[in-house]
């Protein structure tokens, strides 16, 4: 469920409706759309005879995925001058957006939005849906004064070229260049060109889209592009990251406590190093001579954030860094990429907080996850649980499409070897049947929700999303069943991880208005990223929009309960990392939870279930120098985690206001 709506507007890469017959067909170019190590859809593009452009795209992304048919007619600048898309977005909402300069004047219209503008040069339309290839921006750019265009409705786009690589496919070589674009999102985007300036390939980490018949190569692509990314992420490291050769001291502060779920005024706190060598009242602790002095006056000092589900990349690590999350759980992702995240954020190569992996078992089939192990025998579970402890993940999360028959096997092994197990419940099974086998831990409130619905629904699919959305409206909170279920997950010491924010999202977001999970942010957010949030969310059957809405508020409110009946939450995002999770605590104050509570699942009671709670998760003496300054009092007002104004991690401080300038964000109010 991770932030698709925004990897789409920022990847370029959409998907299309194809037509029942392709008019051109000598003419078709093709590329295919890799998720994981499989094909999940193609792009092609073909020109028409009167030099109309055509092009079509279609993704499967497990059932969800953009279907989109574009016509471009290009002007003498060689920017589009009419585009036209149809179809369906990433949740199959339906899509017709248009775009057109005429005598001077720019005019879109989308679902979203509409407007108009004055146009005196070039410019590039960032189309909030299309299935056109980036190669016409990236020839634009390479084109234009100084490699930068204008975007309409707004933004700067520049272009900045990173090298040449020899590829080789099936008895073919050329080579093709790397450029990186910047103006569209958070970071650059890479994309490849042939000799020719055509469009070859695009993409990163759990996939890409790379020209038919060279999907060999994407993983040559991938590895240069990530070289270079290196070097970036390692100057951001150099320059945002500080390393006091002095101790840092925090005076007049007042420190969160949240074994006692107090907020204590008037403290000093001293970190020497990496670790918090004092905290106390100000009279009782001693400021060593040539510290660095901060005045905590009308500020809270909290232990630092946990995120307990994350799917991660380079660019997120800078993001949890300025939103004060200084530890998070991977609940997912490429080996390869996590555990290289993990030793360069622990060593300061990169900018990123504390990283716990769990290892992603999934089955094969063709609703399997992009990433992580695929079993399908007892033997092979058992060895994917024993090479994930190898890797040192501590915790095993499987999902929706794995036998069921494995997941006793898999358990016991886990548990064998110290590890947990958590997860989505496969098909086939309701969330009281995995706790019963033995799970430790359950992702997602829909799945609570569905465990009502007992084994009918086909979790693979996204009816994960749209039965609950449906249904949950109607569900009894202090029935029997549900009693009865909520005391199972208590006394079985079950820990759930609601990501509420998503299904905020999913379930209330219309399209035309910013999705209320953003709605604190979004102002401060690049401009192309601030309109991905206007496209909404799950597509509302006729009459159900209500329904839809009551069913949040009472997943919310069965969250809400959960905790006062002692079954134990952890905060975790599933979606943009930073600013996400500081909703995700607002909802849950929404939910009935007092906010010194909800400090508490975010910090001690994350590091309790992590078994970190010796040395994170409270300021005292002799633990890890985590800490997070944020302006006003949380513990009364839990939007005040959003103001964050200093933050350490293993002792190293970090200026929120430049790690967010860093990515095109505005400072924190």
């Amino acid at each position: 469920m991770k932030r698709p709506a925004i990897l789409l507007a920022l990847c370029l890469v959409s998907a299309a409706r194809l037509p029942a017959q392709n008019p051109a067909a000598s003419d078709t170019a093709r590329w295919t759309v890799v998720l994981g190590e499989r094909s999940a859809g193609e792009l092609r593009g073909w020109t028409m005879p009167d030099g109309e452009l055509r092009f079509t795209s279609k993704v499967n992304d497990r059932g969800r995925g953009a279907e989109l048919e574009t016509h471009v007619r290009l002007g003498a600048d060689g920017l589009p001058a009419m585009l036209h898309t149809t179809g369906v977005d990433y949740y199959k909402n339906p899509v017709d957006e248009r775009f057109e300069i005429a005598n001077g004047r720019a005019t879109w219209r989308s679902a979203a939005e509409h407007g108009d503008a004055a146009v005196s040069g070039p410019a590039y339309y960032a189309a909030m849906n299309d299935a056109s290839d980036a190669g016409i921006l990236a020839r634009a750019l390479l084109d234009a004064p100084d490699h930068a265009l204008p975007l309409l409705p707004g933004g700067r786009a520049t272009l900045e070229r990173v090298g040449d690589l020899q590829v080789s496919a099936g008895g073919r070589t050329r080579t093709v260049t790397e450029y990186r674009i910047a103006g569209f999102g958070f970071e650059p985007m890479t994309l490849w060109l042939t000799p020719e300036r055509r469009f070859f390939a695009q993409g990163g980490g759990w996939g890409g889209t790379v020209e038919a018949g060279w999907e060999s190569v994407l993983p040559q692509l991938v590895r240069a592009q990530d070289a270079a990314e290196e070097r970036r992420y390692a100057e951001m490291a150099r320059t945002l990251a500080r390393h006091p050769g002095h101790p840092l001291v925090f005076r007049g502060v007042a420190v969160f406590d949240p074994a006692a779920r107090v907020r204590r005024t008037g403290m000093t706190v001293v970190i020497d190093g990496n670790r918090i060598v004092a905290a106390g009242p100000a009279g009782s602790v001693s400021v060593p001579a040539g510290a660095e002095v901060i005045d905590g006056a009308g500020k809270t000092l909290l232990p630092g954030l946990w995120d307990m589900h994350t799917h991660n990349s380079p660019i997120d690590g800078l993001m949890h860094l300025a939103a004060g999350v200084t530890s998070v759980r991977d609940m997912g992702n490429d080996t390869t990429i996590v555990t290289t995240l993990r030793r360069r954020w622990a060593s300061g190569e990169q900018l990123g907080p504390r990283l716990i992996i769990a290892g992603f078992i999934d089955g094969p089939g063709p609703f399997t996850a992009p990433t992580g192990l695929k079993v399908s025998t007892p033997q092979e579970a058992r060895a994917a649980v024993d090479a994930y402890r190898r890797l040192g993940a501590e915790q095993i999360k499987v999902y929706s499409s794995l036998d069921t028959t494995l997941l006793p096997g898999i358990i016991q092994r886990a548990h064998a070897l110290g590890m947990r197990v958590s997860g989505h419940i496969p098909w086939h099974l309701t969330a009281e049947d995995g706790v019963r086998m033995g799970m430790d831990e359950i992702q997602h409130a829909n799945f609570l929700v569905l465990n009502f619905l007992g084994d009918s629904i086909d979790t693979r699919t996204p009816a994960r999303f749209t039965r609950p959305a449906a249904m949950a409206a109607g569900l009894d909170l202090s029935s029997p069943q549900v009693q009865r279920f909520v005391a199972l997950l208590r006394d079985r010491h079950i820990v759930v991880d609601p990501t509420l924010n998503a299904f905020e999202g999913m379930f209330t977001a219309r399209s035309g208005e910013v999705s209320p999970d953003f709605a604190a942010v979004a102002d401060r957010l690049p401009v192309n990223v601030r309109r991905s949030l206007l496209t909404g969310g799950l597509p509302v059957p006729e009459g159900m929009d209500a329904r839809y809405r009551e069913s949040y508020r009472r997943m919310v409110q069965l969250v809400g309960m959960l905790h006062r009946q002692g079954v134990r939450l952890v905060a975790g995002t599933d979606a943009l990392s930073g600013f996400q999770l500081h909703r995700e605590l607002e909802l849950y104050v929404q939910a009935g939870i007092p906010a010194a509570d909800v400090l508490y699942i975010a910090t001690l009671g994350a590091a309790q279930v992590m078994k970190r709670d010796g040395e994170l998760g409270t300021i005292a003496a002799g633990r890890l120098a985590d800490v997070v300054l944020v302006d006003g009092d949380p513990t009364t007002n839990i939007s005040d985690v959003r103001r964050t104004r200093l933050v350490v991690k293993d002792g190293v401080v970090y200026q929120p206001d430049r790690l967010y300038a860093a990515i095109g964000v505005a400072p924190v109010p």
